[in-house]
Parts: structure tokens; C-alpha cells; sequence
């Protein structure tokens, strides 16, 4: 698996050495199988090994099928690994933990509570005291530029309003770990570039290491400092790639572009997603 360091003026070229920042997570030849409803065995993953370092935005990126939500599942304690283990913060993943949020492409939020009940409940079910928990769950849609709809239910949100409820609760109980299934696939392009901008945002803000699912290749480059390729048939890493361009980047820049079709051909797509 080639280490690619991507700077403005180059194509990447192999890296030598290792992490700058300590590694938080540590994925040790991990392999996940599963049965059809046939009978026939599938292969969904197949011996990836990784580290992580605390403070990266690393970007799972990949055509459908190709394990990235699979992957993403077993950091988050979903899915147990078929071979291989997964650590996070030094310890194995045996289950959801508060130090890993989650974030889902659905919102996934709870109906029956508002918009501060559903980011105030991890802190309920982490015991924090009342008044503490509604601060905290203020504070969080404040920052999503929700100030206005701490009580409106999710059914009178729009979808990127939910999205950014379903962000804040994740970030309400300041996980060390930020995990992302496509949360901005089923959005229109001027909300996904907001959400996009306001993640990156808090992100570069706190220092909280985000694990992100991706198919759209122009969004990883804009979120990632990192970016991992997988293929699928049994899903695989092919290309690890640490991206040095400057922020605020553009994405009509010929660095932008050129990574872009970099990672087009590694994926074997062409022209435009």
C-alpha cells in the first residue's frame, strides 16, 4: 500500500518514515465476512492494517461495495471483525463507546425529542446533570448556526438542518474519535458545501480526529488530510494519500483538480462523479 505525500507543485511520490502525531486508531489485519441469504460466503474486507493519528481527517474513499462503511462499522463497534482487531485509544472495540460519535447518512435522529433533546441525549445517558447537559446541547447547536430551532422536532427541519442536529448531538459528549457515513450524500450541493465548510470548521477547532465515508472524490480532497483507496471484491486499501494543500482550498485550483483526477484514475473512474 503506497504512502503518497500530495503538495501543491507535485505528483505524489512514496513516502518514507512514520506518523508525526501518536496513532489513535490501530486497525490490525482486519478481514469481515459474511453469508447471503444463499448460502455463499462474501468477503466484505481482506487484511487491512492501519493507524490513524489523533487530529487527522482521514477520508474513506471508494465506488459502492467496496467496504468503506464495513470498515467504519468495526472502528464504531457495530460489526465485529471476521479476523484481525481494531483498537482505539489503545484498547480493543468491543462495542459503541461514548469516545467514538457517530454520524449516519439517514440523521438517524429520534423523533419524539427536539432538536436540543436529541443532541442532549448522549449527555442524559452519560449521566450529566440537567442544567450542564442543556448548556452543552445549546452551545452545540450554536455552533451548527441552529440557535433558532431547539425546539422544533426533526419532522419540521429541512434535511441539512437535521444533518447538522445529528453532528451536534455527535460532538455533545466531545468524543475523541468523529465517525461519518456519507452524512452530506443525500443533500443538495450547496448544503453539502456548507456542511462541508462548518465540519471542516469545528474539526480544525478541536482537534478531534474524524473518520469520514466518502464516495465523491472532490470532497475528500476539499475535508481530508489524509485519504484512503479502497477496491472492492474483497475491499482492500490501495492507496494511502496525505494531502498537503493549504486551507482554505479551492476547488477550482489546478492542485485541486489534478489530485482530483489522481484519484479518479486510482479508482477507476473518469470524468466527473
Amino acid at each position: 500500500m503506497p504512502l503518497a505525500s500530495w503538495r501543491a507543485e507535485e505528483r505524489p511520490v512514496v513516502a518514507s518514515g512514520t506518523q508525526a502525531v501518536p496513532a489513535l486508531i490501530d486497525i490490525n489485519g482486519v478481514s469481515h465476512s459474511y453469508r447471503s441469504a444463499g448460502g455463499q460466503n462474501h468477503a466484505a474486507l481482506a487484511e487491512v492494517s492501519l493507524t490513524i493519528g489523533a487530529g487527522e481527517f482521514v477520508c474513506l474513499l471508494g465506488p459502492s461495495g467496496c467496504g468503506k462503511t464495513t470498515l467504519l462499522n468495526m472502528i464504531a463497534g457495530f460489526l465485529t471483525p471476521t479476523h484481525g482487531e481494531v483498537r482505539v485509544g489503545g484498547e480493543v472495540v468491543r462495542g459503541p463507546g461514548p469516545e467514538r460519535g457517530v454520524v449516519f447518512q439517514d440523521y438517524s435522529l429520534f423523533g419524539w425529542l427536539t432538536a436540543l433533546g436529541n443532541v442532549a441525549f448522549g449527555l442524559r445517558m452519560a449521566g450529566v446533570p440537567r442544567a450542564l447537559r442543556r448548556r452543552k446541547a445549546e452551545e452545540g447547536l450554536r455552533a451548527m448556526g441552529l440557535e433558532g430551532v431547539a425546539g422544533r422536532y426533526p419532522f419540521e427541519l429541512s434535511g441539512g438542518m437535521k444533518q447538522r442536529v445529528a453532528i451536534a448531538r455527535a460532538l455533545a459528549t466531545e468524543p475523541q474519535v468523529l465517525l461519518a457515513d456519507e452524512p452530506f450524500a443525500a443533500l443538495d450541493a450547496m448544503t453539502r458545501a456548507s456542511l462541508q465548510a462548518q465540519l471542516l470548521d469545528i474539526q480544525q477547532r478541536s482537534g478531534t480526529t474524524v473518520v469520514f465515508v466518502t464516495h465523491n472524490i472532490a470532497e475528500a480532497v476539499f475535508l481530508g488530510s489524509r485519504i484512503l483507496v479502497m477496491s472492492a471484491h474483497p475491499g482492500r486499501v490501495v492507496e494511502d494519500v496525505r494531502i498537503d494543500l493549504p486551507r482554505p482550498r479551492r476547488r477550482t485550483s489546478t492542485p485541486f483538480n489534478a489530485l482530483y483526477e489522481h484519484l479518479s484514475r486510482a479508482i477507476g473512474l473518469e470524468g466527473d462523479e
